[in-house]
């Protein structure tokens, strides 16, 4: 990497594959799941079809952590061999505590890599949506754009993506402490698929469709609601639900005009809160 070239190092909630990510070098630090008393970090020691497995199986909900600080500063130290600047982009603050730790790990390598300059942001938005906000500034930072112009570029984008999906059971959520056991006994009484958006860090019911099918039109038609006529950078999420958002993938393809259009499989941890079943759509709009 050109060290005049800024870094982009955000968490592992972005899920974004592989060579998506490699291409552009984003760094990604790793939440970490402990699971029958196991630790994992998140898509590094645990695939997330061995994990679905462990998740059916396990008596008690598996519980999630934010990277802690070390692990942010081992990559800022990393990134630090090849760049002298580092933009960290960061999960909603709302929702985790990754950003704090962040933050953390910023003021300590200072001290490690001095006339290393880093900047952390707090995108407000998770998953893939924050993954998009990541290459758009990955792709920015090839152009030659410095840290100051990209952290702005960043907090632009975290107020444009949009993040909209759908459960397939509220049972993990409820699991997880987050609703009451009414809300699960209604939920599935009604066969509820409730469809929810994450905006401003915060995590909004949008409709309650009476079934997948159903479901599925909605999202599309809140994309082409929010889209508007493109083109559109779109990710179809999906949480151990491959056949089904391979499907949308080509309903989308058919049906907008896409600059970029890609598959995006949940990591564990974002598994964790959701459950399998999940389908959904992140999306930027060039307009």
């Amino acid at each position: 990497m050109d060290r005049s070239r800024v870094a982009v190092v955000t968490d592992s909630t972005i899920s974004l594959p592989d060579d998506v990510r490699g291409q552009l070098h984003i760094y990604s630090v790793p939440h970490e799941l402990l699971v029958n008393g196991r630790t994992y970090r998140d898509g590094v020691d645990i695939s997330s079809t061995e994990f679905y497995r462990l998740l059916t199986e396990s008596p008690q909900p598996p519980k999630t952590s934010a990277p802690p600080p070390a692990s942010f500063l081992e990559v800022f130290v990393k990134a630090s061999l090849h760049t002298k600047m580092v933009l960290c982009l960061c999960l909603a603050s709302r929702l985790s505590s990754t950003y704090y730790s962040a933050c953390t790990a910023a003021d300590l390598a200072r001290e490690r890599v001095p006339g290393v300059e880093l900047r952390v942001v707090d995108t407000g938005t998770a998953g893939t949506a924050l993954g998009l906000v990541a290459l758009e500034c990955a792709r920015a930072a090839e152009r030659g754009a410095g840290l100051d112009e990209l952290a702005q570029l960043a907090s632009r984008l975290a107020d444009r993506v949009y993040f909209v999906a759908f459960l397939e059971t509220l049972y993990y959520v409820w699991r997880g402490g987050r609703i009451p056991k009414v809300a699960l006994w209604a939920g599935n009484l009604l066969n509820v698929k409730p469809l929810l958006e994450l905006r401003g860090g915060e995590v909004r019911m949008v409709e309650r469709p009476r079934s997948r099918a159903r479901a599925r039109e909605r999202l599309l038609a809140y994309l082409e609601r929010h889209g508007g006529a493109g083109p559109l950078h779109v990710a179809v999420m999906h949480a151990h639900a491959m056949e089904e958002a391979n499907e949308l993938v080509e309903e989308i393809r058919g049906r907008f005009n896409c600059t970029e259009l890609f598959l995006s499989e949940f990591t564990p941890v974002m598994g964790a809160h959701t459950g399998p079943g999940l389908l959904g759509l992140a999306f930027l709009s060039e307009a």
